[in-house]
């Protein structure tokens, strides 16, 4: 499975924080308490752990053993309890989302230069067409018309060429340049992502998030981790355009900040709750 794969949300306006499917919460758990401490985690740590979050014990275990069938995890036997253990594939995976996950929304500088891509696939050939999006999408490329992508990052071609060759689009075209002037640009931008329903999920985030006021170590894990669930939909819900193509006010960078502060200010009291529960198993 891609990382696209792993960070690809469903987005409803509105939704609860924490409304989240088990195996997607077990990811999220995974990547920020598992993959730290590389080493292997008791099946009731993980029980209790997303207990906490809300999720019963049946659709913990099923999150377990999907996790491990499609090669994320490996399980082993000690009498009659069973240990898992990110696998090299695992590691691989969560790395790569917890780096785009942490580093997203930070500001760069931007040349005017554009990324473009001429891809075009049958409409047949649904599966591909789907995993080219999602593919595309996870690395900020917007659809600015049938069989065409653009990108304001123009240094995510070779990451572009890596993606096609893999999920085997034969014969696009890719380029850069500029697209006409700034207003040319940011009309682009409007064509080829839809920033209000982007913005409406950055309100959504504040708002919500904003409710969390963790009183005690086990709130604290939880809403840290329900933090890092919903912000980590955004590096694929946003491309990560240049302040210049952007609405102003953008609510983006406030829900980043906001994301940063909560998170520092929660990690030491969930840190220690995650600790409770790995040792008292």
């Amino acid at each position: 499975m891609s990382v696209a794969e792993y960070a690809e949300p469903e987005f409803h306006r509105r939704r609860e924080l924490g409304a989240a499917s088990a195996r997607s919460l077990l990811l999220t758990v995974l990547g920020e308490w598992v993959l730290p401490g590389a080493r292997p985690v008791w099946t009731a740590t993980f029980l209790n752990a997303l207990a906490l979050l809300g999720v019963e014990e049946k659709a913990t275990r099923q999150a377990l053993a999907r996790s491990a069938a499609e090669g994320w995890l490996d399980s082993e036997r000690h009498g009659r309890r069973t240990a898992w253990r990110l696998t090299p594939s695992g590691v691989g995976l969560l790395t790569d989302g917890t780096a785009r996950i942490y580093g997203f929304g930070e500001p760069a500088a931007w040349d005017g230069q554009w990324l473009m891509v001429l891809a075009s696939i049958p409409e047949t050939s649904r599966r591909l067409r789907h995993l080219l999006r999602t593919r595309l999408a996870w690395n900020g490329l917007g659809n600015l018309a049938a069989g065409v992508w653009v990108s304001p990052h123009p240094e995510r071609e070779q990451e572009v060429r890596e993606v096609l060759a893999e999920i085997g689009v034969d014969g696009a075209t890719i380029f850069v340049g500029r697209l006409g002037d700034l207003a040319e640009a940011r009309r682009v931008a409007r064509q080829a992502w839809d920033l209000a329903e982007i913005e409406l999920a950055y309100e959504d985030f504040l708002g919500q998030v904003a409710e969390l006021r963790p009183t005690d170590d086990t709130e604290a894990f939880a809403a840290q981790t329900r933090l890092i669930q919903e912000w980590r939909r955004f590096p694929f819900l946003d491309p990560g355009l240049p302040p210049e193509l952007l609405p102003v006010p953008w609510s983006g960078a406030a829900a980043r900040d906001m994301f940063h502060e909560r998170h520092d200010s929660w990690q030491a009291g969930a840190g220690r709750q995650w600790a409770v529960l790995t040792e008292k198993i």
